[in-house]
């Protein structure tokens, strides 16, 4: 077993390089790292490839010999970058991989934006046939193309391919910075921008949490999942026969409620919340087909997330450093 992890230095491909490394079901197996702008430390059962699956050689060099695809490099709102690397670049790896005489399983880590994350109203959960709706930009509407590629390149070759659809990432201190005021906040929506300058420092330095709300005033759901979650999803799914040809939403089994977060971190921390009116609206990733087909479950609940965030205590040597494109 040779397994290619593509946007191995990132988030996920740290950890579930590090995880088949020490599971012992994976013992035998051999990683192939494809790194871009940084690299690994090779080991005796890891060997590194540096380039970018652009570059059609690249990823036929990738592809040669590997048994297993794990699909994790991506570009996000970087328009000069994403239709090359993120379009293009997984259209190299799927031709390489359909004719590859060693080829087994292709699995794709695709992304909530695929159906509209938080832009769009839903009437209920949002579930593996939930249609595909990306909002303004182009990396959502990379993860449709993504999304559409891995389905149809399944029907075109038959080829072993699935996906698994997640949320955002969390690990570490990530959601602790997601709710900041300040400039060290982590990903969207940036909550100073909300308010006047003066007020929006008064927040960050009473460490306020912005208490999302929709149209109508109810506090935003909105999906998330932490990435040992994911990467044990991935290990589900590797050599699983009930993956093949499908999609699965890999999420917490309930979304983040703002306002229960404010309300948890006022009971647990005393920290004030700030209510944030928006346009955004509530989602719901219904995760049960993967519990179902895949025997998974997530450990990680709303509690669980912010109590780890909290406490985390981040060393001089990892600093938050937040590394776009891949």
């Amino acid at each position: 077993m040779l397994i290619l992890v593509t946007g191995a230095t990132g988030k996920v491909g740290r950890h579930l390089i590090t995880a088949l490394l020490d599971r012992p079901r994976f013992s035998q197996a051999r990683i192939r790292a494809l790194c871009h702008n940084r690299v690994l430390d090779p080991t005796e059962r890891l060997t590194i490839l540096k380039g970018s699956i652009a570059d059609r050689a690249v990823a036929e060099s990738a592809i040669a010999g590997a048994s297993h695809v794990v699909h994790l490099a991506t570009c996000k709102e970087t328009p000069a970058d994403v239709m090359d690397v993120t379009v293009k670049g997984l259209f190299w790896l799927l031709e390489a991989f359909r004719t590859s005489p060693t080829a087994r399983q292709f699995i794709l880590i695709g992304g909530d934006a695929a159906v509209g994350h938080f832009f769009y109203p839903h009437e209920g959960p949002i579930t593996e046939a939930t249609p595909h709706r990306a909002y303004p930009g182009c990396y959502a509407l990379s993860k449709v193309l993504e999304e559409v590629m891995i389905e149809q390149y399944a029907i075109q070759y038959g080829m072993n391919a699935c996906c698994l659809r997640a949320p955002w990432i969390m690990e570490k201190d990530d959601f602790k910075h997601s709710l900041s005021f300040g400039d060290d906040v982590f990903g969207g929506p940036d909550w100073k921008t909300f308010f006047a300058p003066d007020e929006a420092r008064r927040y960050a330095e009473a460490q306020a949490v912005p208490l999302l709300r929709d149209g109508n005033g109810r506090p935003v759901k909105r999906n998330f999942v932490h990435v040992s979650d994911l990467v044990s999803a991935i290990l589900k799914a590797i050599d699983n026969p009930r993956a093949g040809r499908r999609r699965f939403n890999i999420s917490m089994d309930r979304p983040v409620d703002y306002g229960e977060v404010a309300s948890y971190l006022k009971r647990t921390r005393g920290l004030p919340s700030v209510d944030v009116p928006s346009h955004f609206h509530s989602t719901w990733l219904d995760n049960s087909k993967a519990k179902y087909l895949l025997d998974w479950q997530p450990e990680y609940d709303l509690e669980k997330l912010i109590d780890q965030a909290w406490q985390y205590e981040r060393p001089p040597s990892d600093p938050r450093i937040v590394w776009y494109p891949g």
